[in-house]
C-alpha cells in the first residue's frame, strides 16, 4: 500500500538559552494509507515534536518530510498553510472550541478557507455531526456540551474538510475512561469505516490498543513497542 508519510532522516532542533538541544535524532518513518498509527513515549520523549512536523506545523532542521505526496519541508509558510487546510485534520487534548460559536459554526470554521457555497458547508458540517452523533447538538455552544461531546465536535470539525490525513495529540487525555473509550472507538470507526489514516500521540497504552500499530519515541528515536520493552526490562 502507498505511503501517506514518508519521513527521512528528520532532525529537529530547539534553541534553550545559548544551547541548541537536538530533540529528534535521523528519524525514517512510513506511514501506509488507512493506516491507524499511536506513537507513544514519556513526557519530553520528542514524539509531539514529531507530530507537528508530519502536521505541518513545524519543519525540520534536516531530513525530508513528505506527506500526501508533498514534499511540505519545502514549501513557503503561505503555501504550508493552504496545504494543511487541504489534507490535515487536527485533534488536541483541549478541544480548542471558540466558545461563542455554536457546535455546527465550530465545525464550519475550516470550510471557511474553501470555495464550497454556504449551503454546501451546511451540508458537509450536517454530515460531520452526523458521524460524531451529534446531530441533536449542533445548535449547542462549547459551554452546553459535556467534555465527551466537546471532543466530538472537535473530530468533526477535523474530518469536516474530508482530510488525507487525521494527527490527533493526546486526544482523550483531558477525558475519563469511559467517555476516552467512546472517543478512541470513534477514531477506530473513522479508520476503519470511512477509511482516515490517523497518526495518534497518547501515552496511554490502552489508548494505544486501539490504533492497528504502536511506535516508542525515546529520546528523539524510533523503535517498536516490543524494543522498547525489552530496553526498559
Amino acid at each position: 500500500m502507498a505511503s501517506i508519510v514518508s519521513i527521512k532522516n528528520v532532525v529537529k532542533r530547539y534553541t534553550r538559552g545559548k544551547q541548541k538541544v537536538e530533540v529528534l535524532h535521523g528519524i525514517d518513518l512510513e506511514v501506509a494509507a488507512g493506516e491507524f498509527l499511536a506513537l507513544m513515549g514519556p513526557s519530553g520523549s520528542g514524539k509531539t515534536t514529531l507530530l507537528n512536523l508530519i502536521g505541518g506545523l513545524d519543519r525540520p532542521d534536516q531530513g525530508e518530510v513528505e506527506v500526501a505526496g508533498q514534499r511540505i519541508d519545502r514549501l513557503s509558510s503561505g503555501q504550508l498553510a493552504k496545504w494543511r487546510a487541504r489534507h490535515i485534520g487536527f485533534i488536541f487534548q483541549f478541544y480548542n472550541l471558540l466558545p461563542v460559536l455554536s457546535a455546527e459554526r465550530n465545525v464550519e470554521v475550516p470550510l471557511l478557507l474553501t470555495n464550497l457555497s454556504r449551503s454546501q458547508r451546511k451540508k458537509n458540517v450536517a454530515a460531520a455531526l452526523a458521524v460524531v452523533g451529534l446531530s441533536d447538538r449542533a445548535k449547542h455552544k462549547p459551554a452546553e456540551l459535556s467534555g465527551g461531546q466537546q471532543q466530538r465536535v472537535a473530530i468533526a470539525r477535523a474530518i469536516v474538510a474530508d482530510p488525507t490525513l487525521l494527527v490527533c495529540d493526546e486526544p482523550t487525555g483531558d477525558l475519563d475512561r469511559e467517555t476516552a473509550e467512546e472517543i478512541l472507538e470513534l477514531l477506530q470507526i473513522l479508520n476503519r469505516q470511512h477509511g482516515k489514516t490517523i497518526i495518534m500521540v497518547t501515552h496511554d497504552s490502552r489508548a494505544a490498543d486501539h490504533a492497528s500499530r504502536r511506535l516508542y519515541v525515546d529520546k528523539g528515536r524510533l523503535t517498536s513497542g516490543e524494543e522498547a520493552q525489552h530496553a526498559a526490562a
